[in-house]
């Protein structure tokens, strides 16, 4: 018997998230420990009209590839997904992994020739993406290996995941709309913001938005999701912040990152944990040192970190930033074959816009 909580969130993921409809075609990603989800969503697919097709993988593939590939390996584009990245009228990714760090010591400079390769691929999902021809979500199965990261059990953890996806309200489309209005509204007053000011523990950045476009995430692209964010003037972020939480990416932490900008490129980086991870993919490529998003995390329901971004960059009570591409409908042009967030606690900080206090201790004033 399927568990209730997984059938509304499918239920939740096709018809909110996706909204899919008769005869879209729509690529289910996962692994063998999100079975569960994946067949109800691909069973709700079906009762919908859509054509699903799924891409299981067996988790230990990722870190058999980054041992074994050669250089040439590392280089190679698949034709078949490149082909698939541009027929496909939807897509579902669910993280369910089984071991968080299975890449921690993988050399870095592997991963960062893995990810330049995959830049076309990455680009061009955004693009569509942007372009409202492709509907795309990111959701989480939850596994031990997420529970243990979190410092929960499986049964807490996977409480913890429901809730933040309003999973147990009695109807949770109609709390994510709820969620979607206010948000709505903070998008429409930062729309019409040019500058904005960081002031918190260790941080004093300013950026430009000008012109720039806010994009309400209210649980579609991500589920989770609660969050509102824009890509910055490439060339007008200055000064430093210290991000207050580890970061996993690819398979590894990095901690303690503080990082300084001078027209809009990061002149000084520092970690205390993971630093050669940090140098290899901030000279990754022409766009690593420029940030792509800027964001206030915005679901309150999250107020716990657990080491999965998806959830932590959530959190109520935050802001984040990301260093790599820039998603084209904020009219971000910055592009990078990575996209790594990185998140600070502003419950002890403030933001201004155009000079004015708009957000302080974790709260909109507005």
């Amino acid at each position: 018997m399927v568990d209730p909580r997984i059938e509304k969130m499918a239920k939740v993921i096709v018809e909110y998230c996706l909204a899919l409809k008769k005869d879209d075609f729509f690529r289910i990603e996962g692994s063998i420990p999100a079975e569960p989800l994946v067949k109800t969503v691909y069973q709700a697919a079906l009762q919908a009209g859509a054509n699903p097709y799924t891409r299981i993988t067996i988790p230990e593939l990722t870190e058999i590839f980054y041992q074994n590939a050669n250089d040439e390996q590392l280089s190679f584009l698949s034709e078949i997904e490149r082909r698939e990245t541009e027929i496909i009228a939807a897509r579902l990714h669910i993280y369910s992994d089984q071991n968080i760090k299975s890449l921690t010591n993988v050399d870095p400079k592997k991963i960062a020739r893995y990810r330049a390769t995959q830049k076309p691929l990455l680009s061009r999902l955004m693009q569509r993406k942007a372009g409202g021809d492709l509907k795309s979500c990111l959701t989480l199965f939850p596994t031990n290996a997420f529970a243990q990261e979190a410092e929960l059990s499986l049964s807490e953890y996977e409480e913890f995941v429901f809730n933040a996806c309003f999973l147990n309200s009695p109807d949770p489309i109609k709390e994510w709309q709820r969620l979607s209005s206010e948000q709505t509204r903070l998008v429409q007053f930062l729309d019409k913001v040019k500058k904005i000011k960081i002031e918190g523990p260790n941080t004093e950045l300013s950026l430009s938005v000008a012109s720039r476009k806010w994009i309400n995430s209210d649980g579609k692209a991500n589920f989770p999701s609660g969050e509102i964010f824009t890509g910055p003037v490439e060339d007008s972020v200055n000064g430093k912040i210290r991000f207050s939480y580890p970061t996993i990416y690819l398979g590894r932490e990095v901690q303690g990152i503080s990082l300084q900008f001078k027209n809009g490129k990061v002149i000084q980086a520092e970690a205390e944990k993971g630093s050669d991870l940090l140098d290899s993919l901030l000279n990754l490529d022409g766009g690593a040192r420029t940030l792509g998003e800027f964001a206030f995390g915005n679901n309150y329901r999250i107020q716990r970190f657990t080491k999965m971004i998806l959830f932590d960059e959530k959190i109520g009570g935050t802001i984040h930033c990301a260093l790599g591409t820039s998603y084209p409908e904020t009219g971000g042009k910055n592009q990078s074959s990575f996209h790594w967030d990185m998140i600070c606690d502003m419950r002890q900080g403030r933001v201004f816009a155009d000079d004015k206090l708009i957000y302080e201790n974790g709260k909109f004033l507005i």
